[in-house]
């Protein structure tokens, strides 16, 4: 089965950070929002990396690349309130709409993901941190 992939998930595969092994055991099952992936390629865009190989790269995995259409615009508006006690970015919500169209689990690194109560299987990549 597909997952959605949160813009943080995917920066954890692609830095090597906690939880980076449980993207990559599904890295050819994931689908990706425009907009998250708007969100990974500015990232490296931030630290001066060429964004048209960033796309390229990211492209040629075996992640497919969805569009961001009207449907997903309506649910991330339809998301706002639900998400926002939690601090939940245009993006994140762009994720979560993705897979409440399609019907598949969203995979993110965002420990506050867990508390959101939607009919939707999400999946937190990374452990809590350790005090």
């Amino acid at each position: 089965m597909s997952v959605a992939l949160d813009a943080s998930a995917l920066l954890a595969f692609l830095f090597g950070d906690p939880g980076h092994e449980q993207v990559a055991a599904v890295i050819d099952d994931c689908e990706l929002s425009t907009v998250n992936l708007a969100e990974v390629i500015s990232r490296f865009a931030r630290d001066g990396h060429d964004p048209g190989l960033v796309y390229r790269q990211i492209a040629g995995s075996g992640i497919r690349i969805l569009p961001f259409g009207g449907e997903d615009a309506t649910l991330v508006a339809q998301l706002l309130l639900p998400t926002r006690a939690l601090g939940l970015s245009l993006g994140d919500r762009a994720c979560l709409a993705l897979a409440l169209r399609r019907g598949i689990p969203a995979l993110t690194a965002d420990q506050a993901w867990s508390k959101l109560t939607l009919p939707i299987r999400i999946q937190i990549v990374r452990a809590a941190p350790v005090s």
